[in-house]
């Protein structure tokens, strides 16, 4: 039973691979770095298509918001670091500044 649930599982991946032309698990990675640029493009209020100054400017107006002095929570500012060193990264080196 096993082995036929492995032999099934090996044809599938040869099957996607064959379809995309990339094993389901790249897929996977791709799908889950999609979702997070969404998540913290949506986090920071960007466009698609926004710059290095852009993303600069998005989080220094929700860090005035969150901050904790102000009533927002650690956790918050971590979320909104995180969400602005993934766009950073995600624009490559020419563009991180």
């Amino acid at each position: 039973m096993i082995e036929r649930l492995a032999i099934y599982a090996v044809l599938a991946s040869v099957v996607v691979r064959w379809l995309t032309g990339q094993w389901p698990w790249v897929l996977w990675q791709a799908r889950d770095r999609d979702d997070r640029t969404r998540r913290a493009r949506t986090l920071l209020g960007l466009d698609a298509d926004a710059g290095r100054e852009e993303i600069i400017d998005a989080h220094r107006r929700l860090l005035v918001r969150i901050h904790p002095d102000r009533g927002g929570t650690t956790e918050a500012v971590h979320e909104a670091n995180a969400a602005r060193d993934w766009l950073l990264e995600a624009l490559g080196p020419a563009n991180r500044g």
